[in-house]
Formats: C-alpha cells, structure tokens, sequence
C-alpha cells in the first residue's frame, strides 16, 4: 500500500519512528512522575534510538557493501566469459579460413 502512493519503505520508517516518539511524549506529558524522572526516562529512551539507528545504519553499510561485491564479481566473471566466447569464436573463424 505505502508504494501505491508514492512513498517509499525508508518513509514508512521514518513515519513510524516519529509516531512513536511522538506516541512517547503524550504519554510522558500525562504519566504522573517528576520533572526529573522524566527528563531522565527521556534521555535515557533517547540514547536508546540514537544506539539502535547507529547500529541499523552500520547493518545497512555492511548489507550495502557485500551487496556491492557480489554484484562486481558477477560482473567481472560475466565480462571475463564474454571475452573468451569472443576470443573462441575469433579463434574458430581463423582456423575456418586457414582450411
């Protein structure tokens, strides 16, 4: 449904993410704690999202980079298989005409 309209898996993400932060101060707002404790749960909830982003975006690097490799080398073994039937198919057609 979120490609029918145009946005992508990265702005369902991001959607998400932000209801939830949101979802997180409404409840804040209306939890009967300090200003204290809840400057510290807000903190402490917020290192938390900064960790586990750091940790998704260096996953996503990583998944990125292999990606990378793998599509150069089934690159290069294609081009090294094209020049071989190349270099066949010249190779027959010089013999065809020495005969």
């Amino acid at each position: 449904m979120a490609n029918q309209q145009g946005i992508g898996p990265g702005g369902v993400l991001l959607a998400f993410i932000a209801g939830a932060a949101a979802g997180a101060a409404v409840a804040l707002l209306y939890a009967p704690a300090s200003g204290e404790e809840a400057r510290e749960f807000v903190s402490q909830r917020a290192r938390e999202g900064r960790e586990r982003a750091a940790e998704a975006a260096r996953q996503g690097r990583e998944l990125l980079n292999r990606q990378r490799e793998n599509v150069t080398t089934a690159f290069e073994r294609a081009r090294e298989q094209a020049l071989a039937a190349t270099r066949d198919a010249l190779g027959d057609k010089e013999k065809e005409q020495d005969a």
